[in-house]
């Protein structure tokens, strides 16, 4: 469940080092609050269709589904400026969707994979480029950040960990790791990640535990070493446990029923609206591409999250 957050002023994105604090935790306001819960609720909508495309339509390649990790991803992503640089899984869409990027140019990129052998499985990116984004940044002096989400081989991992560590850049880096039963729905290749945390000290940068089913508590910790990195261009590692069991996304929603936020109605209206979001966005990449049989009629049905 959520830690208990208070209040802060949220119109834009604001810098995490200008927001206000107290008792030693950045204010959250309650539209901030909403806006984590449906931006969730959002990424895991997006995340069912794009299974339901390639279930459906026996479509080419494959797809990083999110699904159970939208605390981590909007935790980290939400106040990140559109000039900072996120690198993610091959196909992992929904940091660059929490990021700004239009659904038509995300059905865009998974028309392209599926009708083109050559790109369905787009070679990773890696920490290492994220890296060097990093000291580009840093030697330009402007400001931005880059983000490095798990999902490449361990071995590039610490590479860039400690490129990163004796070069000072600003970047975070986000690892995920389970102690449950039922494993994270993570990228195959990203095994070990539960060691990255016991070198980050030794490359000379911390790793801050944070519990990945808690959107509030990853949002916070991200706001502060998103501050951390554009101050002082020392980077930090977010390591997001699976502390608490369940739906994080059912978790947030106990968590605003408790602060009497939450309607069912709220809820509805999100779903309703982006459903039409992700139906025109369909549509629009079909007629760019004049393949109607690419997205199957039954996609778009206003699915909604129950």
């Amino acid at each position: 469940m959520p830690a208990k957050t208070k209040e802060r002023t949220v119109a834009a994105r604001v810098p995490a080092a200008s927001l206000p604090v107290q008792d030693g935790f950045s204010l959250i306001s309650n539209d901030k609050l909403l806006a984590l819960y449906a931006a969730m609720l959002k990424c895991r909508m997006l995340s069912e269709r794009l299974r339901i495309l390639f279930t459906q339509n026996d479509l080419f390649g494959n797809v990083y589904l999110g699904t159970g990790r939208e605390a981590v991803t909007v935790g980290v992503a939400t106040d990140l400026l559109p000039e900072d640089t996120i690198v993610s899984a091959p196909l992992d869409f929904l940091a660059s969707f929490i990021k700004g990027v239009p659904l038509a140019q995300i059905f865009t990129s998974l028309y392209t994979c599926s009708v083109s052998p050559g790109k369905a499985h787009p070679a990773p990116a890696g920490p290492n480029i994220a890296t060097a984004t990093a000291l580009a940044n840093k030697t330009d002096k402007n400001n931005k950040i880059a983000v490095a989400f798990s999902g490449d081989g361990l071995a590039s991992w610490h590479d860039a960990m400690q490129v990163a560590g004796a070069r000072e850049l600003p970047m975070i880096f986000v690892c995920q790791t389970s102690f449950q039963t039922e494993p994270l729905n993570m990228n195959a290749q990203a095994g070990g990640a539960e060691e990255l945390p016991l070198h980050a000290q030794d490359y000379g940068f911390p790793a801050i535990p944070v519990d990945g089913n808690d959107v509030v508590a990853v949002y916070r910790v991200a706001i502060e070493s998103i501050a951390h990195a554009r101050r002082s261009h020392v980077p930090t590692l977010i390591e997001c446990k699976r502390w608490n069991a369940g739906d994080p996304i059912l978790n947030m929603e106990s968590y605003l029923i408790g602060k009497g936020l939450f309607t069912e109605e709220f809820k509805r209206q999100v779903s309703t609206g982006f459903s039409k979001e992700l139906d025109s966005a369909i549509e629009m990449v079909e007629k760019q591409h004049s393949s109607a049989a690419f997205f199957h009629p039954s996609i778009r049905t206003n699915l909604m999250i129950e």
